[in-house]
């Protein structure tokens, strides 16, 4: 959300505006395209990478210490596949203690059969999980829509395979309001101690334009957390009921709002229904 802050600066705001936290990005991106402009899915002037993160972390931990934040994670885009990153970002993890790793499986566009896609995913995350055990470090697949895993049960159905003190899921309720939506108690009480970590952004439906036969196109646009299609009281008192007592990451990428607003808004309405 905030590429165009440096770390400081982004520790800086984070605590300004009473957030606990930071899940830290940490991606690799190509030295030749470091003179774009930041953007959220582009450069970003933290420039954390698994190929950097080690030899950053004495400055990593002394800023985040200053600033009184923690890490719940890496918020990593590895394949469980590229093995060689996967050990880079547990030794990173491990100097900054940070718990989890975010790692990708084979995505799903429909051209491969899920269930090949599925052996493969599980193939691809057990050698990974060779590596992130041997470090102490925690797996996370998250919930996401063109993924294998947009629902709980999908997620449920991967991460099962495995010890939930070696893997868990990522549980984000604006990936599933368009793809892998279901019942929120239910979703949360099958997840159990998969249930890793927790996304909140929120997006609401609008129709579209109509095909040649008359059907709507729907459109799903990012909004406010109290005005999307997901309820997050209903998410909190779920939450609340498992005793889950991990961090909420916030995830806004609105453009109508700097992110310095969606931040203070999104933490506004959280004080009103958690408190």
């Amino acid at each position: 959300m905030l590429p165009h802050l440096d770390l400081p600066q982004t520790c800086a705001l984070l605590r300004e505006l009473g957030y606990d936290g930071i899940e830290l990005r940490v991606r690799p991106f190509p030295a030749e395209r470091m003179n774009e402009e930041p953007s959220s899915w582009g450069r970003h002037l933290t420039n954390v990478s698994p190929e950097n993160v080690l030899e950053r972390a004495d400055e990593v931990k002394a800023i985040l210490q200053e600033y009184g934040l923690g890490i719940p994670g890496f918020a990593s885009s590895a394949q469980a596949s590229d093995l060689e990153d996967v050990k880079l970002l547990c030794a990173g993890a491990n100097a900054l203690g940070s718990p989890a790793i975010r790692l990708g499986c084979p995505g799903y566009r429909g051209q491969e059969n899920y269930n090949v896609l599925y052996e493969q995913a599980l193939k691809d995350l057990g050698a990974a999980l060779e590596i992130t055990r041997a470090h102490h470090v925690k797996v996370w697949i998250e919930m996401h829509g063109g993924t294998l895993h947009p629902s709980a049960s999908l997620a449920h159905r991967i991460a099962s395979n495995f010890d939930a003190s070696d893997i868990g899921v990522i549980y984000d309720p604006q990936n599933m309001v368009k793809d892998g939506f279901e019942t929120i108690q239910l979703a949360i009480e099958l997840l159990g101690d998969y249930l890793a970590h927790v996304h909140i952004g929120a997006h609401a439906p609008s129709p579209g334009e109509r095909d040649e036969n008359g059907t709507v196109k729907w459109n799903w646009s990012g909004c406010p957390l109290s005005d999307g299609l997901y309820s997050m009281p209903g998410l909190f008192e779920c939450l609340e009921q498992v005793g889950y007592d991990g961090y909420v990451s916030i995830e806004d990428f609105r453009g109508d709002l700097t992110p310095e607003q969606r931040l203070a808004e999104a933490r506004e309405y959280l004080r009103k229904i958690v408190g």
